[in-house]
């Protein structure tokens, strides 16, 4: 349903300038909307406040106003519980567009990002991603004039929504990205490159929104009007935001808006709004500043500078014997032993390191430290590996889970990894805190073990996340988590496979309690295959036991071992029980596997110091 009185958007794009409007979150918020609330819901629940929304900027000189859709996706719904609204809110948000329109502007469906990360990095594909957008789009479409892609700051998502929007509609698009200071977006993408690929994807105009105020969004919306033949949109927040008695305050006014936006259509912009923070009079001063610039002020958009597409190359990573001891030992096919400790609950490291120098003296290859293992609170694990390497001279193996940090502490964790001479590492999603001491405490998760992985295999390379060289590569060896108890062998089948894609270097299998039960899984694997370590636990008691099989997470403890640790503690032999189950599954795995990782229970190293006895003997 197009405005028919008016000249078709596409036509409209390729004319003059175009004032779009300002930010209809910052409004609800002052309407009385906080911001943890779904602002899409307002469309069903607010109505009158987004007409008033819309008309105040229409009043202001807007030629097209956007629909209140931004987070209107299954994955942004789901958190607030109305993803099954999705279509109810979407035509509503175009129909009070509409309505606000009346006829004499246009009216623009609003789309942001997801909200999930998008593989490499996190649990959603390419595919299912595109296929949201088609479906948003297939029910948006119809409604508005074109479709405004707003604020993504992974340039592959906004290509992935682009490809998933030209499934479903051939209405004009306004594809937005948001940068950095550096004038690179949040992904690293030089915005050069980023005016590319979205031409490439099928953009009808390009742009910068959001990031910052409007100094860096005009120096980034430069560089893109050079780089494409494509109308350039500009979108900058009012400033940045301060907080004052529990609202939001923008810096900018509107006359610096306003000489913003002459600036803008001089370089031979063609569109202008505003993003967060912005209210009716920037777009105002916007407005003033559009008519007040003659034709003889704007540049000519016709011929732009068009930089080369040269990506930087990657370094080669360090040969896998040559990165750790472990790792030389990985490569040679020397059968690994890795033995865990868990880090104290206390800043005193005296029983860890006594611990770690007795298995060093039996003939561990490494230590392995969890990283807050069932969500506790202990002593770092760096911190930890740092010291038992330092004081004992043993290589160690800390984990690396997603739950505690997001992308950027990510990196700066793992490069401080590399600094302190860590250089194995085991990559695991991590146990939810809801397990753990503190279960209200919020996790991350911006990325699972998957994406973890691609980002130290990233660095591995001498390259960040965005794929931008870091000045030298890290040599981590690098290791995941396999579970091959799961309850969807095919799903864990796909994921690990996933991880070699990524570039692990070997897996470490969860405890293992049936060895039948791992070799089936084995046995399905395709493709290559890393070294498996095994994961080796000694029960210590039917308690022991029967804990693991129902609190620990992917974890299957069989009724035939729980059965044989309950006469063995009924006879006061559980933990010698435990030992010869362990041995058993030892002895049946020995000429399928690379390695063992053998637990040492509540950090006794008895168990483990005979299990790595036998693990010795069982060596190739």
């Amino acid at each position: 349903m197009t405005t028919s009185s008016i000249t078709p958007f596409g036509e409209r794009l390729l004319q003059g300038p175009m004032v779009l409007d300002g930010a209809m979150g910052t409004l609800l918020h002052e309407h009385g909307m906080t911001l943890d609330q779904c602002l899409e819901m307002a469309n069903l629940e607010r109505p009158e406040w987004v007409l008033e929304i819309h008309r105040s900027f229409l009043e202001a000189g807007s030629h097209a106003i956007q629909t209140n859709t931004f987070g209107a996706n299954p994955y942004r719904l789901a958190r607030h519980r109305v993803a099954e609204r999705l279509e109810e809110i979407l035509l509503a948000a175009a129909r009070i567009a509409r309505e606000a329109a009346d006829n004499r502007a246009y009216v623009l469906g609003s789309m942001g990002p997801l909200g999930v990360e998008l593989e490499p990095v996190g649990r959603v594909s390419k595919e299912e991603a595109r296929d949201v957008f088609r479906r948003v789009g297939q029910i948006l479409a119809p409604e508005v004039d074109g479709i405004s892609l707003e604020t993504f700051g992974n340039l592959g998502e906004a290509v992935e929504a682009l490809r998933g929007l030209r499934e479903a509609t051939d209405l004009p698009i306004l594809a937005h990205v948001s940068v950095h200071q550096d004038d690179r977006t949040l992904r690293g993408e030089s915005i050069a490159e980023a005016a590319h690929q979205l031409e490439d994807a099928g953009a009808n105009a390009i742009g910068i929104n959001c990031s910052s105020g409007p100094r860096s969004v005009l120096e980034a919306a430069m560089i893109m009007i050079e780089s494409s033949d494509l109308p350039v949109s500009a979108r900058p927040n009012a400033g940045m935001p301060r907080a004052v008695e529990g609202r939001l305050f923008f810096e900018n006014n509107p006359d610096y808006f306003a000489r913003f936006a002459r600036r803008f259509l001089q370089a031979g912009g063609r569109l202008l709004g505003g993003c967060c923070g912005t209210t009716p009079d920037h777009i105002r001063a916007v407005t003033r500043a559009v008519a007040g610039v003659t034709a003889q002020e704007i540049s000519p958009s016709t011929v732009k500078l068009r930089s080369e597409r040269t990506g930087p190359e990657p370094l080669q990573p360090l040969p896998l014997a040559k990165r750790t001891k472990l790792g030389k030992a990985l490569a040679e096919g020397e059968f690994p032993v890795s033995i865990e400790l868990v880090p104290p609950r206390t800043p005193d490291m005296g029983k860890l390191i006594a611990s770690a120098q007795q298995l060093k003296d039996a003939g561990a290859n490494c230590i392995n430290i969890p990283d807050g293992p069932r969500a506790t609170a202990r002593v770092s694990n760096s911190a930890s590996a740092v010291i038992v390497q330092r004081e004992i001279g043993i290589e160690t193996l800390p984990h690396f889970c997603c739950r505690d940090r997001n992308l950027l502490g990510m990196q700066s964790d793992l490069m401080g990894m590399a600094a302190l001479d860590l250089h194995n590492i085991l990559i695991v999603t991590g146990d939810p805190p809801y397990q753990g001491d503190y279960p209200d405490v919020t996790a991350v998760f911006d990325v699972d073990s998957i994406g973890l992985c691609n980002i130290a295999d990233h660095l591995n390379h001498g390259l960040d996340l965005g794929g931008n060289p870091v000045g030298c590569r890290t040599d981590f060896c690098i290791g995941a988590a396999l579970g091959h108890t799961s309850v969807d062998l095919d799903r864990e089948l796909s994921r690990f496979a996933w991880k070699v894609k990524a570039g692990i270097d070997f897996a470490i299998t969860q405890p293992v309690f049936d060895a039948q039960v791992l070799l089936d899984f084995l046995a399905r694997i395709e493709g290559p295959c890393p070294p498996i370590l095994a994961g080796i636990w000694p029960l210590r008691s039917l308690k022991n036991a029967e804990f693991l099989a129902s609190e620990v997470p992917g974890v299957v403890v069989p009724d035939e071992v729980i059965q044989r640790m309950e006469q063995a503690d009924a006879q006061g032999r559980g933990g010698e029980e435990g030992l010869a189950i362990a041995q058993d599954v030892m002895e049946a795995l020995a000429h399928a596997v690379q390695g063992f990782q053998i637990a040492a229970p509540f950090n006794k190293v008895e168990p483990a110091l005979a299990l790595l006895e036998k693990a010795r003997a069982l060596a190739p």
